[in-house]
């Protein structure tokens, strides 16, 4: 209040001055211009001069406050723009999670371009187009996410190749692929795929060579890439047979060793992969070298099958053979698998009494119908017929089992005539 006060007072004796000076002298003012003159006093000029500086003072003041306020209404419509891009884009997102393809295409692709990364939206209704089976709209849909961030070629990329594998389109997915591989050799993602395209092409000796680049980015699990090693050297030890068909077993035998012996030298101790070797061997008659390979494995660890399968190999020397498996009973005095390849190689050497034994032994440990059928032929071949029916009588269950339940005679009844048979069917 005394500010406005004073202000008033200062007011008041200017104006009491300035009209002093304006009745002592008038003074003027001469503007001129070519053939033009104007004269004015020196208090009008003053006041015109003030005047018109307010009005300029205001009109630019007014063309500024117009040229923001289209910059505002501008800033205001992108912004609600950019609003209804998002919402659209949410929503289109949810409808993708949802699985509702056709709604989630929509909304994404309409939002694209008003939305701050595009990329987002295009990548996810090639989606929603792929699972529709719209593969042209896809294509397009990849096309615009890689022209509207040229910077992201390998996202577009990787959607691409993922698109390209579901569909089934191993070649084209491969070639994408590798291609990646040249602008980004350390993705781990991108070893991922090709190791699932590799596997699908049966191109072992290629995922051979990205196994060790997989172990070294740790794009697999330990358990998931041990079992990526042993399905393709498994692979390669089957294809050095498939490829020598027409040739000797001898020539199969020295094919199969060859990619044996050049696997890596961690997998030669491989139990997995040393078993398929064996079963392989034994395919193409090489018994006696799967011999020496299923010692080696039961030194590293028992195994019953491969006991089972021991005995069933014709060894090079069967006496030797018969002597390395008695050594095993002393561990494995009550392994039935072990008391069967005793018995079976005890008639390979012709031991017919301790061959009986084992078989017994064996049966009595673990009934099977494979120990009761090598137990009854050989006692049918020894003549001890009664013996033999009798043995089949106590494990009938064994040959019979999965039977359905059926009513039976009693024991001792005697088949009817087969007059009494058709009266009892009337």
């Amino acid at each position: 209040m005394k500010r406005i006060f004073i202000l008033l007072l200062a007011l008041l004796f200017v104006g009491a001055w300035a009209g002093q000076k304006m009745l002592q002298d008038s003074g003027y003012a001469l503007i001129a211009y070519g053939q033009t003159s104007i004269q004015m006093s020196i208090w009008v000029f003053l006041a015109l001069s003030i005047v018109t500086f307010l009005l300029l003072h205001w009109g630019i003041n007014l063309l500024n406050r117009s040229l923001q306020s289209g910059a505002r209404f501008r800033l205001w419509n992108r912004g609600r723009s950019l609003k209804v891009a998002h919402n659209k884009t949410l929503k289109g997102l949810i409808a993708l999670s949802e699985g509702n393809w056709w709604k989630a295409q929509r909304l994404l692709s309409q939002s694209a371009e008003k939305n701050e990364i595009p990329l987002v939206n295009y990548l996810a209704a090639a989606r929603a187009a792929q699972e529709q089976g719209e593969e042209e709209t896809c294509d397009e849909l990849l096309q615009k996410a890689r022209n509207s961030t040229p910077e992201a070629e390998i996202i577009v990329g990787i959607s691409q190749a993922q698109i390209q594998l579901s569909r089934g389109q191993l070649e084209p997915c491969l070639a994408t692929l590798l291609n990646l591989r040249k602008r980004a050799p350390k993705n781990s993602y991108v070893m991922k795929l090709l190791r699932e395209v590799y596997i699908q092409l049966d191109d072992w000796k290629a995922l051979s060579q990205l196994i060790p680049e997989l172990r070294r980015a740790k794009a697999l699990k330990q358990e998931k890439l041990l079992q990526t090693e042993q399905l393709c050297y498994k692979k390669i030890l089957e294809l050095s047979i498939s490829q020598t068909l027409a040739a000797s077993n001898e020539d199969k035998r020295k094919a199969l060793g060859e990619s044996w012996h050049s696997m890596p030298g961690q997998l030669i101790k491989d139990d997995i992969l040393a078993r398929h070797y064996t079963d392989l061997l034994v395919s193409i008659g090489a018994e006696e070298k799967a011999e020496g390979v299923i010692k080696d494995l039961l030194k590293r660890k028992w195994d019953e099958q491969l006991v089972n399968l021991y005995g069933r190999l014709k060894g090079a020397n069967p006496k030797k053979q018969l002597d390395t498996a008695r050594g095993w009973l002393k561990d494995y005095p009550l392994s039935p698998d072990l008391l069967l390849t005793l018995g079976r190689l005890s008639q390979r050497n012709q031991h017919w009494g301790k061959a009986v034994t084992y078989f017994e032994q064996s049966l009595e440990q673990d009934p099977r119908a494979e120990t009761l059928s090598e137990l009854a032929r050989l006692l049918q071949h020894l003549g001890e017929t009664d013996r033999t029916l009798k043995l089949m009588e106590k494990n009938l269950t064994l040959v019979g089992g999965g039977l359905p339940a059926l009513p039976l005679p009693e024991k001792g009844a005697k088949l009817a005539a087969p007059a009494e048979q058709q009266q009892q069917q009337q």
